[in-house]
């Protein structure tokens, strides 16, 4: 099983876009996909409550919810013949809770914002994810998606270069579209929609899905056997 990570400490950089979308792509091509949303404000367990029941299905939980009708390990558990697990992780993780969600995942994908602001922001939560998380020492990869990027924005470049000094790679740069609002709105990815106009926007997601692709052929046996963390969650 591959377990991919999605977070970063600044809310509203497209975490949810990044984790339903995968979610989508995997579930159409045939693989038993689970969506672990970990955010309290719940976003990727809405976009699942709007995906038609005819549609491949993904196996939805909500993480962020303290049911008290059943256990915490029966409500985290996973269905045996899961291949993908994506969590949605909240905004605002850190330190030990941080490292917790870090070493026990195979790959971890940071979205991130050509903006000043949020790349200054992501410096200090990729610092923490390699100094307190511990994440290359656990042999989590670690990749960044520059979210919502424009045409020829000068902004990017200074992402680039800023990356390329951490030696992280910057596996997709995704399109600033309607595409991607078009799709959630009806509970699906953008390799679902299935029509001209996304033919850009799926250019863009192929290098991340080859990059994850790489990844889950480079699993170690005894981290594939690995469940996801039942005991935390999020922060509080």
């Amino acid at each position: 099983m591959h377990r991919i990570l999605v977070l970063n400490a600044k809310g509203g950089c497209g975490k949810t876009t990044v984790a339903t979308n995968l979610a989508g792509y995997y579930a159409s091509q045939g693989r038993s996909t689970v969506l672990l949303d970990y955010d309290p404000q719940g976003s990727s367990m809405r976009w699942l409550s709007l995906r038609d029941a005819e549609r491949p299905s993904i196996h939805g939980i909500a993480a962020y919810q303290r049911r008290r009708d059943v256990t915490r390990a029966f409500q985290m558990r996973l269905p045996p013949e899961a291949e993908v697990a994506i969590m949605d992780a909240p905004a605002g993780v850190a330190g030990l809770i941080l490292a917790e969600y870090v070493q026990r995942v195979d790959t971890v994908l940071l979205p991130v914002l050509p903006s000043p602001i949020d790349i200054h922001a992501a410096a200090h939560f990729i610092q923490d994810l390699l100094l307190v998380g511990k994440a290359r020492a656990a042999g989590t990869r670690i990749a960044i998606v520059a979210n919502r990027v424009r045409e020829n924005n000068l902004v990017f470049k200074d992402l680039e270069h800023f990356l390329s000094n951490l030696k992280l790679p910057l596996v997709a740069t995704l399109r600033d579209s309607q595409t991607h609002i078009r799709a959630a709105e009806q509970g699906l990815g953008v390799h679902e929609l299935k029509n001209s106009q996304t033919d850009k926007d799926l250019e863009r997601w192929t290098p991340l899905i080859s990059w994850l692709d790489e990844a889950a052929e480079q699993l170690e046996p005894h981290r594939i056997a690995t469940v996801i963390p039942i005991a935390t969650g999020y922060p509080g």
